[in-house]
């Protein structure tokens, strides 16, 4: 699929090219069809329910990549 530290950006960028908003099962179901690795869908999957604009889904995925360790894998988001 890449370099992992650009598959969730892409992920992100695509939701949010038509979306002011997305729920947490758009999310879900993006990371899901586009083959994410476990370590990322983890991630993904600790959402809480929701519907986020851009910067607060991306301070989410940040904080928890930051809490597992995994910011030098899969980098942040923005």
């Amino acid at each position: 699929m890449g370099d992992d530290r650009e598959i969730l950006q892409r992920l992100i960028n695509s939701l949010y090219r038509t979306n002011k908003t997305v729920s947490r099962l758009d999310v879900v179901l993006g990371a899901e069809s586009s083959d994410f690795p476990e370590e990322l869908l983890e991630i993904v999957n600790l959402l809480p329910p929701y519907t986020y604009p851009r910067q607060v889904l991306c301070d989410h995925l940040n904080s928890s990549l930051k809490g597992h360790g995994w910011t030098r894998r899969f980098g942040t988001v923005d």
